[in-house]
């Protein structure tokens, strides 16, 4: 009678928790919030190309794909090489892949100790001393003890609560992936920035070098001319001033292209002795075509977002975990061995051990610490759904603020573009005056000069260009098809497969079934 109590009680307890698990569902499903889709990025509409600038006139691809090695279209072996180089052997990448490999085994880890039975096997021998039986004397004996069991643990995960925490840390790991994508991405793009600003300044460094040696020949000449009085005093003092001014700012541009290629070298991995040669800012191809990826694809191609994803259904299934450990667990556990005070009762049929359990737990009273560790774990659900959204508003500004800039880089290297020109004919015309003995030196050194100055701008410029263009590659992420990169960028970004959800469960996760309301 006692026992059909006791399953009438079971039968109906259960009952209960599926018509409230029915009822209600554990946590937000972690489907990301709705974020706009503006028809174009920045306040004002890009154009559907730069203004032509060297020649070169970018146009923007709307709605096509990202470029997934888009450095390639830079059209430079020295290039490829280096960005090769650096996501090969960047220390850097290499911790966070081997992060993200043990992050991997400890989902695996936690998945199979959580979800199927422990198994243990033991084995105990002990020599005892133990009071004789008091009618006897107060003497002592010895006596051994041989045991020998193996022992089996099996938590029903009756509510999900395994199944929430497996799938929390899952969605961690899916986190970290992502995170190891934007960073090998980031790497590429500094490598190529990096490159790109030594190419820069190298020019830069072999322009100014002429300027001040024309600087230094006009200082020359002005102290001849003072000495045969064709001059003043203050004019020969400007020049030296002007040659010396000059001269001055040399060495810090120097130091600057030297820092770059140390910190290029750095990101390929080796040492600041071994950074690699300025590539030649001429040989780097600007690419003429560059992908615009439409805002609703850009949520999907970012690797950013994508973290700020899995860290939402990471923390939708976090409320599951605190809500679930609000109801009843059931564990099982059992034994079987052998047992004796001699080796031969011990294996004999007369030792033969074992046991069988269960138990059963409901929460009733914990000083509501179950209640605000839920309302804990919304508030933070709340809080990680506000970090997508501005991670989703970052990445739009993002990508306005490059597509700006290139049309700007185009206008201002067109501009300084057709200075340089016009400077160079200037040059060349009064250099062959010069030549014929039409004009004196100074005003070939002049005309020269203001060519230079004219170069320097448009390096710069065309520096800038080249650059800015790399960061809007970055900018559109990966192609929405493509794996989460690792160590092989085929690798998927999880090796794992969610739970099912046991039966009654409302499991509010990416996996979650139609049928369960995703509201808290």
């Amino acid at each position: 009678m006692n026992a059909r109590r006791l399953a009438f009680s079971l039968s109906l307890g259960g009952s209960t928790a599926t018509l409230l698990l029915a009822a209600c569902s554990f946590g937000p499903n972690g489907a990301p919030p709705a974020m706009p889709e503006p028809a174009h990025y920045g306040a004002q509409p890009q154009p559907d190309q730069t203004v032509a600038a060297q020649g070169v006139t970018q146009r923007f691809v709307v709605g096509a794909p990202p470029v997934p090695q888009w450095w390639r279209l830079y059209q430079s072996d020295a290039l490829n090489a280096l960005v090769d180089e650096g996501l090969r052997d960047s220390p850097t990448l290499e911790a966070a892949d081997k992060n993200l490999a043990a992050a991997r085994e400890q989902l695996r880890a936690q998945i199979g100790s959580s979800l199927l039975p422990t198994i243990d096997a033991g084995g105990q021998v002990s020599r005892q001393r133990g009071l004789a039986i008091p009618e006897i004397g107060p003497n002592t004996f010895l006596y051994n003890v041989f045991v020998g069991q193996v022992q089996v643990q099996y938590t029903f995960d009756l509510f999900g609560a395994v199944r929430y925490a497996n799938a929390s840390l899952a969605k961690r790991v899916d986190l970290q992936a992502y995170q190891f994508d934007a960073a090998r991405r980031a790497l590429a793009a500094n490598i190529v920035s990096a490159a790109i600003h030594a190419a820069m300044l190298d020019a830069q460094v072999a322009t100014t070098e002429r300027l001040v040696a024309l600087a230094n020949e006009q200082a020359s000449d002005t102290q001849r001319r003072y000495a045969l009085g064709a001059v003043s005093h203050g004019d020969m003092l400007s020049a030296q001033q002007s040659a010396a001014s000059l001269a001055a700012g040399l060495p810090a541009l120097r130091q600057q292209a030297l820092a770059t290629r140390h910190a290029l070298a750095v990101l390929l991995g080796r040492t600041p002795d071994a950074a690699p040669p300025a590539l030649d800012l001429a040989q780097l191809h600007l690419p003429d075509e560059v992908p615009v990826v439409v805002p609703s694809a850009l949520l999907r191609a970012r690797p950013d977002i994508q973290a700020a994803d899995a860290a939402l259904k990471a923390a939708a299934a976090d409320v599951g975990v605190a809500t679930a450990q609000m109801f009843p667990s059931l564990t099982l556990n059992a034994s079987m061995g052998q047992g004796g005070f001699n080796w031969p009762a011990a294996v004999s049929g007369a030792g033969a051990l074992w046991s069988i359990a269960g138990s059963l737990s409901q929460p009733i009273f914990h000083g509501g610490a179950l209640v605000a560790q839920r309302r804990a774990a919304l508030d933070t659900y709340d809080a990680t759904a506000a970090q997508y959204k501005q991670t989703v508003l970052t990445a739009f500004q993002n990508v306005a603020d490059t597509l700006a800039v290139l049309e700007h880089d185009a206008q201002s290297l067109g501009a300084a573009g057709t200075a340089a020109v016009a400077a160079q004919r200037g040059f060349e015309e009064t250099s062959a005056r010069y030549r014929l003995g039409a004009v004196p030196a100074a005003t070939a050194r002049a005309s020269e000069q203001q060519y230079r100055n004219a170069r320097l701008d448009e390096i710069r410029y065309t520096g800038a260009r080249l650059a800015d263009t790399a960061a809007l590659f970055q900018a559109m992420g990966n192609p929405p098809d493509s794996p989460v990169s690792s160590a092989n960028p085929q690798v998927a970004a999880s090796t794992h497969r969610e739970p099912a959800p046991a039966r009654g469960d409302c499991v509010s996760s990416a996996s979650a079934p139609d049928g369960c309301p995703p509201g808290r």
